[in-house]
This record gives C-alpha cells, structure tokens and sequence, in this order.
C-alpha cells in the first residue's frame, strides 16, 4: 500500500511539474521560506536491500549536495533558525531555507556536515537527549530489523490475543511493516515501547546497542556545537509522540531534553522538534507548552511553507520533508514553490490546529 501510494504520488507531482503549474502558482504560493527536514545522510548502498520500509528517511550526500546547488541558484539564501524568526517579523523580502536534521545520526557528522562547512552554510540539529546516553529506541529500525529477520512469521501480543502475520516474502515483509508500524503509532506511548521491547527481546534486537552504532555520542556532538555554523535544537528525551502524553510528562520531556543539552553542551536550546510531528503527535496544547517551556521555535512535519503570518504562531512551524523516496531536483523544484503544499493544505497558510 505504501508504494502504492508513493507511486500515485510521483505521478501527480510529475503532472503539475510538467504542466508548469507550479510556476503559475508560485507567486501565490512559495512564502517567505520553507524549513527542510532530514535524518540519515549516507551513500547507497552497494547492494540495496529490497526489504528497507525506512529508507524514506534517509538520502545521499550526493542528492543532498545537488539540493544544496539547486537552492543557491535558485537565489534563496540558506539562514539559522534565529535569523528565521528575525525575517518573519521584518522587512527582508529575499526567500530563504532553513535545513534541520533531526535525532542525531552519526551519518549527519559523516556526510553532512562537510557539505555545509565547504559551503558555509548553517544548519540545525535536534537532539533526543535518550540518544547520545547511549538507551534511546530507535524502533522503527528495531521493527524493520526484526521483520527482516523472521523467516516466515512474526507474532506479539495486541490487546489481550497473539497477532501473528507473514513474513515470508519481500511483499509480506513490506506488509508486515505498515501495518505493525501504524497500529505502533496509533497506541499510547508506554505500551508501543513495552511491544517493541518484548518483539525485540524475541528476535535479538538490542536496542540500545542499535541506538550507540547509529546516533552520535555527546563527544561527537561537541565536535560540532563549536562550529557557529549549527545550531542544536531539543528534540524531547526519549522521541515520544508529545500530544499522546499527559501534560507534566509532555513538559518534563520537553524541558528536561533542554535541560540535557544545557548540561552537556553548555548552552540551552531555544528550537524544539517534535518527534514525527504530525497533528496527532502535536497539537495546540503542545504547541502552547512548547511555548511555556521557553523555545524560541518549535517545529512540525506538517507540510507547508512559511509566511509572513507564521510570526504569530512560532511553535507550530511547518517543514518539508527530503525523502528518501523522492530524491529528485523535479520534486524539490516543486517543493520551492509551495504548490503541492497549497494544494495539500487547501490555500490554507497556516494551520496551527
């Protein structure tokens, strides 16, 4: 279903990118800006693997640098979160882009990083502080790592009785994955963590052992926090869906991963992401507690570009996603224009609910 729907979309988006219509629709559309939003950054590789649900979550360096050329000649400058929120309120009417990266991958250090320092250019990354600990769950990668190694089936409990579902076939796998990872994203957070936990034990997934190979430590992070050029952002403790916690817990995971970082770093973070993003993983409520918990910015993966209104509403900023389904300049063409998003969002600029 997934790639049916990716497919459907590749073709709608190649429609209006032919048609020219974004063109048209751009004047009306494009904003002030758009926020990007990454996680991985690492090359192909050599043997893809055909069973990879994750792979929308990461892209090459090579695409990245390209995207990197495409928006320089475009003419939109590449700016911080901070200068962001400056032109928001002001009077500069140049276009900009703001790239984010959020969890921390070691990758972004590896890959990334270079490509914005040849460059001088900035960029923010946001930091689950569970992560560099070293006891963070990764668990999508745990869940994709799991399908992939059961033989046949995989079985874990959901409500009171045993599910059991297929997992012989590169399309049962695929299968397997989205309906486990949606049904994951659509029960409280606790029993989500205490499912995968138990599927992981079952199978030999060591979460906090795939949490320390992938995502940078808090030395790696300083490598980078004395360059002016990033900016680190909180990203709560342990990625937990915000809106799915009680209001103590969703400020204590907030504040706390800023408190972290403070402590580590020496600086407290004014930028939060909320973890996945959408409206049922942040809504009004958390938006206003971002507030209250002292981010300058906070940001959504609800998709949309910026405008001049989006001042009024600075913790609940739309981004756009580099995906790794999508690694073409024909789709971040049409992402600089705003159109697919006008589209998506009915001409509705913001949505802050």
């Amino acid at each position: 279903m997934a790639k049916v729907k990716t497919a459907m979309m590749k073709a709608a988006m190649a429609g209006l990118y032919h048609t020219g219509a974004h063109r048209l629709l751009a004047p009306y559309t494009q904003g002030v800006g758009v926020i990007f939003t990454l996680h991985h950054v690492r090359p192909e590789p050599r043997m893809p693997n055909p069973f990879a649900p994750n792979r929308i979550l990461e892209v090459t360096p090579e695409f990245l640098d390209t995207v990197l050329d495409q928006v320089t000649e475009a003419g939109l400058d590449v700016i911080t979160l901070d200068e962001a929120v400056d032109r928001l309120g002001g009077s500069d009417a140049k276009r900009f882009v703001c790239f984010t990266f959020d969890d921390g991958y070691r990758d972004n250090l590896q890959y990334a990083y270079p490509l914005f320092k040849r460059r001088g250019l900035p960029f923010t990354l946001y930091v689950p502080t569970d992560y560099p600990d070293g006891h963070g769950e990764l668990w999508w990668q745990a869940l994709e790592e799991i399908i992939a190694r059961a033989d046949d089936e995989i079985a874990l409990r959901r409500d009171v009785e045993t599910w059991r579902l297929p997992t012989v076939t590169v399309a049962d796998k695929d299968r397997t994955f989205e309906e486990v990872y949606w049904w994951l994203r659509s029960i409280d957070e606790e029993s989500q963590r205490r499912v995968v936990r138990a599927l992981a034990e079952a199978y030999g997934v060591d979460l906090s052992a795939e949490c320390r190979e992938q995502v940078m430590n808090w030395d790696e992070i300083r490598t980078m926090t004395d360059d002016p050029l990033v900016t680190i952002g909180a990203h709560t403790e342990g990625h937990y869906a915000i809106a799915k916690l009680p209001e103590r817990q969703a400020m204590d995971e907030m504040a706390g991963s800023a408190d972290r970082i403070e402590a580590e770093l020496g600086k407290r973070p004014v930028h939060f992401a909320f973890p996945y993003g959408d409206p049922g993983s942040a809504g009004p409520r958390d938006f206003a507690l971002a507030a209250e918990a002292g981010f300058k910015t906070a940001v959504t993966t609800r998709k949309g570009m910026l405008f001049p209104d989006h001042r009024q509403h600075l913790t609940a900023l739309p981004r756009v996603s580099l995906n790794g389904d999508y690694q073409s300049l024909t789709y971040t063409a049409l992402y600089l224009s705003g159109a697919p998003f006008a589209l998506w969002n009915r001409f509705q600029q913001v949505n802050a609910a």
